[in-house]
């Protein structure tokens, strides 16, 4: 074999239920070329058990390569967080297969070649950036002379020691010229799913490269020299369409980071998806400036369900001091409004503690997620900074940064938990600070801050998911924000719908009650979707008597004008009589309920209908039976 590669071994299960598009794209490349190419993704293989985890698992990776046979060249790919097992993997490897030149790339070595060369003489060579240039350079020379010697974009070690750090290397202009994925050299994506149980049949494809800005807290953009390329319109679009042939794959995950940066090529690659019927679904990164209504609803026809949008905080001034460059007339909450219109939903990112926060930021981030909780789907994700190197936060505060214990850092889940991996952290933090928070000295109260903050990104989401109506109904009546609410909640220390019955308001109890039923009305709709033939129907062809979709609740807040209050700022409408609510799943909608209000008649009649057995429909008292279709149509009961 010419040539090994593999990704570095984590696990971490969004990223092992889904191959490496980037190592797919590289191996397809090499074999054009006329190499003898191999793939590995150890994640996979711990994942499925066919490498060791435990304190064993760079000594059993490092087995399973050296099983694949001799090779010319070993390539590891990194991620800031899989750099020290792959710097495990390769010493047990050297010591193993000594004739064997051994390569490091990916953005985990972003700032850090040279010392990485220097530390680990098994590392005969650094890629910076994307790999087909200089491997295709190493190969033409001829065999046995080889040498990483005047090859743009490498960091390579010479024969007596010393480090050499070549130019860098222009990235790629046209990426219409890059090769079809060597999807055969990695196991079959349905295996990949059987791992996680995954049904989405989410794919990733190497939709675009590299990133134009230089956020203080993300590699990426200076791992590509701030340039950023999609993928071209038509190459995209058949891509993705492709898939529509491929076992496993349901949906596309497109990788790049900047979807929509060129609104003219969004547009172009959403009306070729369009033209063939948009038979496949895909979610995309975005940035809030890159989306507007006129782009978000070509991309829903197009099939975009999802986009993940890093807003990172609320606060203007936060953001320009750590090069979001994100323009302060940009409102999120429209961007969410316009999303939520189109049926998009969005996955926001938002980072705690960047440095400048204080308490009034704070307050501003916490409260634009708890207003953007009220919308439908909007799915949060809240953070601590891991100060990587290669970022602006890691140059500045990586000497000084350190591990918590307790606290699992964001940038390496699932990684760094063997005891080899463990001892290269100890031993070099400084090339390994994406497993540390930022220094407590940074902070008021130190340590005591940075759990705090971790306790908000832990516990904060869940919250605002389960009651984001209960939620901005008590933050409202309380007249605070959302961050005294949760200290009055750390506070009190009983969970938030213990501490909403304690409160005794029968507004919020009102509340709380609906999205209890909602809760439970979308569990057992999801639970029938996922198991419909669970008890076999013992007469299929009988017209059975039909049964309460849902659930029903008494309310004395008229809940359509309370969720519409809560989201506008109006006055919330006062209490009343109490009136009749209907909860029921959302036909086809995996999880989601819609509310009805329902007169005391409709009330009446599902009551009764619960109460009775299994029985055919004529069982009915006959001045029920023309009432029966109408309920049917409403979606209040089914057969």
């Amino acid at each position: 074999m010419h040539l090994l590669l593999a990704s570095s071994p984590h696990a971490d299960t969004f990223g092992y239920s889904m191959p490496p598009p980037g190592l797919l794209r590289l191996g397809g490349e090499l074999q054009r070329m006329g190499w003898e190419v191999g793939l590995e993704d150890l994640a996979y293989r711990q994942a499925a058990g066919h490498i060791e985890a435990g304190d064993d698992l760079c000594a059993s990776a490092a087995r399973w390569l050296l099983e694949r046979g001799p090779t010319e060249l070993l390539g590891l790919s990194v991620m800031g967080a899989t750099l020290p097992a792959a710097i495990e993997i390769a010493r047990l490897y050297r010591a193993a297969r000594p004739e064997t030149a051994i390569l490091l790339g990916g953005p985990g070595t972003t700032g850090i070649d040279v010392p990485v060369i220097e530390r680990f003489a098994w590392i005969d060579a650094v890629v910076r950036g994307e790999g087909e240039g200089p491997l295709g350079d190493w190969w033409a020379q001829p065999a046995g002379q080889r040498s990483w010697r005047g090859i743009s974009g490498v960091t390579w070690r010479e024969t007596g020691g010393t480090v050499v750090r070549e130019p860098d290397r222009p990235p790629r202009k046209d990426l219409d010229q890059v090769a079809d994925y060597a999807w055969s050299l990695l196991p079959p994506l349905t295996d990949y799913k059987a791992l996680t149980g995954e049904s989405e049949g989410l794919t990733p494809l190497d939709s675009g490269r590299g990133c134009a800005y230089d956020c203080s807290f993300c590699t990426i953009g200076r791992y590509w020299q701030r340039r950023s390329r999609p993928l071209p319109a038509e190459r995209l679009a058949r891509e993705i369409l492709d898939l529509r042939d491929h076992p496993g794959a349901k949906q596309a995950y497109l990788c790049h980071d900047l979807f929509g940066a060129d609104r003219r090529h969004a547009l172009e690659l959403c009306e070729r998806l369009i033209a063939a019927g948009s038979p496949v679904p895909f979610e995309v990164r975005a940035r809030l400036d890159h989306l507007g209504p006129e782009l978000l609803a070509r991309m829903a026809e197009a099939g975009c369900y999802r986009v993940l949008l890093g807003i990172e905080s609320a606060s203007h001034d936060v953001r320009e001091r750590h090069q979001k460059n994100l323009r302060s007339e940009v409102d999120p909450l429209a961007v969410i409004d316009a999303c939520e219109a189109v049926g998009i939903v969005p996955i926001l990112s938002l980072i705690l503690g960047l440095p400048g926060e204080g308490r009034a930021e704070l307050e501003q981030t916490l409260d634009l997620c708890a207003a953007a909780s009220l919308r439908h789907g909007v799915n949060l994700s809240l953070h601590l900074v891991n100060p990587q190197p290669g970022c602006g936060l890691g140059e500045d505060f990586g000497e000084a940064s350190q591990p918590i214990e307790g606290i699992a850092p964001d940038m390496a889940l699932g990684a760094g938990l063997s005891r080899a991996e463990r001892g290269w952290i100890q031993r070099y933090p400084d090339l390994f600070s994406s497993f540390h928070l930022l220094p407590a000295s940074l902070f008021p109260e130190g340590e005591a801050d940075l759990r705090r903050l971790a306790a908000m990104a832990h516990g904060l989401p869940e919250l605002w998911h389960r009651y984001p109506r209960t939620w901005n109904l008590a933050q409202r009546l309380r007249g605070g924000n959302a961050l005294s609410l949760w200290e009055a909640l750390q506070q009190d220390g009983r969970s938030f719908a213990g501490w909403v019955m304690a409160q005794q308001d029968r507004a919020l109890l009102a509340c709380l009650r609906w999205e209890q039923a909602s809760i439970r009305v979308a569990t057992q709709a999801a639970a029938t979707a996922s198991n419909p033939h669970e008890t076999p129907p013992s007469a299929p062809d009988q017209d059975w008597l039909p049964r309460p979709a849902g659930e029903v609740i008494l309310s004395p807040l008229p809940l359509g004008e309370l969720a519409q209050s809560l989201r506008s700022g109006a006055p919330i409408p006062p209490l009343g009589p109490e009136r009749a609510f209907a909860i029921v799943p959302i036909g086809g909608t995996l999880g989601s309920v819609r509310t009805l209000q329902i007169s005391a008649d409709t009330h009446r009649i599902l009551g009764w209908l619960a109460r009775q057995p299994k029985q055919p429909r004529s069982a009915a008292p006959q001045a029920l039976q023309p009432l029966l279709a109408p309920l049917e149509q409403a979606g209040l009961v089914v057969s």
